[in-house]
């Protein structure tokens, strides 16, 4: 607790406002609600071609499609939902497959999985503040305060400072309230 007040302490000279975090877009930026998630159930996805949900394992989708499809199911709270259709993505060494398994683990509790997925990602791909962002959420959680913070510094350091990814940490420390998104 003395570390989250002195966090607090130390933060207080920074502004956040609400509209902030979303202005970096990017995975900022909540997906739309498509038929994945006004139709499907059970972790399908809706495949416009077959006009049907079907089984993400089979989909002609691509990565980056069944990515979008990820990052809406993570959105709606389908977290395990999100974990199917990660499971049926070809690179599972892709830092945002990383990424998002540690969010949708995070999310479902499971704090330690969670980060051994974030330090995958970011040894993939050190440069990846949303990671950065998740992991420091994750130890704001956990009471690590100085752990958030050293994501934070690397988040400023990689050239994210203003960006969601930062702003969120940033108040995730200042107030020990993460976001959901």
């Amino acid at each position: 607790m003395r570390i989250l007040i002195a966090a607090a302490i130390a933060f207080q000279g920074f502004a956040f406002t609400p509209g902030t975090a979303e202005a970096a877009g990017g995975d900022s930026t909540p997906p739309k609600p498509t038929n994945t998630t006004k139709k499907c159930l059970f972790g399908r996805v809706w495949d416009a071609n077959a006009g049907k949900c079907v089984k993400p394992n089979k989909t002609n989708f691509t990565d980056d499609e069944l990515y979008q499809a990820v990052r809406e199911l993570a959105y709606d709270g389908q977290y395990g939902h999100a974990q199917d259709v990660l499971r049926a993505m070809s690179d599972q060494n892709d830092d945002r497959v990383l990424t998002y398994w540690g969010f949708t683990y995070r999310k479902m509790g499971e704090l330690e999985l969670a980060n051994l997925f974030y330090e995958r990602a970011i040894s993939a791909n050190p440069d990846n503040i949303l990671a950065r962002s998740y992991m420091g959420q994750g130890f704001v959680l956990e009471g690590k305060t100085d752990l958030a913070v050293a994501q934070w510094r690397e988040i400023k350091a990689r050239g994210g400072e203003g960006s969601w990814a930062e702003t969120s940490l940033r108040d995730a420390i200042r107030t020990g309230l993460t976001y959901s998104y």
